[in-house]
């Protein structure tokens, strides 16, 4: 899918540079075209550069973190939960342990180990499918969790907001966390509707009365808060957040003995093959929506819809970070090239820059992980994990864009 749509995506900006120079004369689009390509392909590199090195400092302390047991920790409290969740899985199950590794990988940001653990688990669970073709509900339930991104520390959303030279980096730290809740809270209890889990357990009550009493709280403190204060309050919190982070997986490597400056090299070396890892996509997709860009194509979509926007009288600021809640469904690469785009095209720090830092951190690439996960176990009915995905897709944005007006203005 992603590579006619990244065709398509030149074809149609193509037809638009012809149109312009046929029908408005304009001689120019196909310099300007070129520019825009030659100028996006040298920020890509530029963009990559400047992660490298945050990365790797990432992935490094991160490694001191799994070693730790900081992960198999996260994974024994999360496990009463998902026995509930998915009561045909048996309890004590290898599956269980996967995906209460996965979700912990996930709430820590470590992508890159999240991956291959949920990959693991979805196979385990294949075991347990009597009819190999087709999603248990287990299965269905562990992908749209995945697909909600449920994420505590939004790192990589963070460490390229402090490379495109943000002043204050992690103040969509609570908006994120927000609008990935929001996102996490509809796929699950969509899913336990479909499959009429009863969500009246004492289990599942407690965990689902603690998040939406955390949720609660912390909309109740921000709520007579100015705009400047709650970007502040955000941008505290966010830092101090992860400064514990940092300082307890130290901490917990220290008390422990463990060999802290060599998994950290070791890690920094991952955190460097990931970033060279990511150039390609980065520059691929950058290039298309610059060709886009370009062309005319997304400023007059973008054009149409804030013009309808406008017609029932709402505010349109919001369209112009638009794309990339459009494109996360899809692609987690073009989404990311969409967030830099518009940090770019607007800055940083500008409403729109801001807004498509939340919605990136808010949900995760639907259609990709459904790919992947059952892919890798050969579904191929995924029953209702697709409506499920996208609805949890839905919140997450829709939450975004509230958020982002309650925090920014």
């Amino acid at each position: 899918m992603l590579n006619r749509l990244w065709g398509a995506l030149f074809l149609l900006s193509a037809l638009a540079c012809v149109w312009q120079w046929l029908w408005l004369g304009n001689d120019q689009i196909f310099a300007l075209w070129l520019t825009q390509l030659f100028d996006m392909a040298k920020l890509a590199i530029d963009i990559a550069i400047g992660l490298a090195g945050m990365m790797a400092m990432w992935l490094g302390l991160l490694a001191i973190g799994e070693r730790a047991g900081l992960i198999k920790l996260l994974s024994k409290a999360l496990a009463p939960l998902f026995s509930r969740l998915m009561p045909d899985v048996p309890r004590g199950d290898p599956a269980l342990g996967s995906i209460t590794m996965n979700m912990a990988a996930n709430a820590l940001g470590m992508d890159n180990a999240a991956t291959p653990i949920g990959i693991r688990a979805m196979e385990q669970l294949q075991r347990l499918n009597p009819t190999p073709a087709i999603a248990t509900n287990a299965q269905i339930l562990f992908l749209v969790l995945n697909t909600s991104s449920v994420t505590l520390f939004p790192m990589a959303v963070l460490l390229y907001r402090a490379q495109q030279g943000s002043a204050a980096p992690a103040e969509v730290f609570i908006p994120i966390l927000l609008a990935t809740c929001a996102s996490t809270v509809v796929g699950l209890l969509t899913v336990c509707l479909v499959q009429r889990i009863k969500l009246w357990d004492s289990v599942l009550l407690a965990w689902f009365g603690a998040m939406m009493a955390l949720l609660v709280s912390v909309v109740v403190m921000l709520a007579g808060y100015s705009t400047e204060q709650l970007q502040q309050g955000s941008s505290l919190w966010g830092n101090l957040s992860i400064f514990a982070l940092i300082i307890t997986i130290i901490a917990v490597g220290f008390w422990q003995k463990l060999p802290l400056f060599e998994l950290f090299v070791d890690g920094a070396k991952q955190g460097l093959t990931t970033t060279v890892q990511i150039v390609p996509f980065l520059v691929a997709m950058l290039l298309a929506i610059a060709s886009l860009r370009a062309s005319g194509v997304l400023d007059g979509v973008l054009y149409g819809v804030r013009w309808l926007v406008e017609a029932v009288g709402w505010d349109s600021r919001f369209v112009d970070a638009l794309p990339t809640g459009l494109m996360k469904p899809f692609s987690g690469s073009g989404a990311r090239a969409m967030m830099l785009e518009t940090m770019n095209s607007h800055g940083v720090d500008s409403f729109a820059g801001r807004l498509a830092a939340v919605m990136q951190g808010s949900t995760e690439t639907t259609l990709y992980v459904l790919a992947v996960y059952f892919g890798a176990v050969k579904i191929r009915d995924g029953r209702y994990a697709l409506s499920c995905g996208l609805a949890a897709d839905l919140a997450g944005i829709c939450a975004a864009i509230a958020v982002s007006y309650w925090f920014f203005g």
